[in-house]
């Protein structure tokens, strides 16, 4: 749970600012994304075959180089 301390000269705009960076930090934003929807695991499978197969071939184009 992120927490930030305001101080009476900060402005709401500068504690929300602090928040929100704290938020970001700590993954909170992606994670809510992530879990937005429902994925059958046979989705998050092929997903992730996809992904390393992207990145397999991201590899092989940099060792070509």
């Amino acid at each position: 749970m992120p927490s930030i301390r305001v101080r009476e000269s900060d402005s709401f705009e500068n504690a929300l600012r602090k928040f929100k960076k704290q938020c970001e930090r700590e993954g909170i934003l992606s994670e809510i994304k992530k879990r937005e929807h429902y994925e059958k695991p046979s989705v998050k499978k092929k997903k992730k075959a996809l992904a390393a197969r992207k990145k397999a071939l991201k590899k092989v184009r940099t060792i070509a180089r």
